[in-house]
């Protein structure tokens, strides 16, 4: 198997095991593997199937719930804005990604909780008073989705720079 691949089984099963580890809300390795997966991946498959299968295998562990298709169409989301980084892979943008994953996630998953309907009033108040209660949320996410996108982009950098195994190649 190419290096690239076997990397991204590697990551998967990482962000899996991280996702089921006690952690702070939020915080977990799925949005910096999703960036990761469209910065550095060139097989699309393997960008999008990356950080949906860590979802899935966690999510078997972990129960699924009736958001989960958002979460999931987030993240794919994700994997799109990491493409536009595969051209210019800086540490500050893959920040700047990071931020805007977490603000994307927060976004859209709270949306979510409003539209269901059941936790807050159906009018513009209730749909302020979700977003407000998940502030604290949104910070947790943007310091996990910084930390561990800054880390797996670092770190891969300087793997890139030190050993041609991991050097980029066609199709994976």
């Amino acid at each position: 198997m190419k290096p690239r691949i076997l990397l991204a089984f590697g990551l998967v099963g990482l962000a899996a095991a991280l996702r089921l580890l006690p952690h702070p809300p939020n915080v977990t390795p799925v949005a910096a593997l999703a960036l990761f997966g469209g910065a550095h991946f060139q097989d699309k498959r393997l960008a999008f199937g990356a950080p949906l299968l860590a979802m899935l295998l966690s999510d078997l562990v972990l129960g699924f719930h009736s958001l989960l298709p958002l979460v999931y169409v987030t993240f794919a989301a994700t994997v799109l804005m990491g493409m536009f980084l595969s051209q210019r892979r800086s540490l500050l943008a893959a920040a700047g990604a990071a931020a805007g994953a977490s603000t994307l996630f927060f976004l859209v998953t709270n949306f979510g909780v409003w539209a269901g309907g059941t936790l807050y009033p159906m009018s513009i108040s209730g749909l302020i008073t979700c977003f407000v209660a998940a502030v604290p949320f949104y910070g947790y996410s943007i310091a996990g989705d910084l930390a561990y996108t800054l880390a797996l982009f670092g770190a891969f950098a300087m793997a890139e720079r030190k050993m041609l195994l991991f050097a980029p190649q066609s199709g994976a």
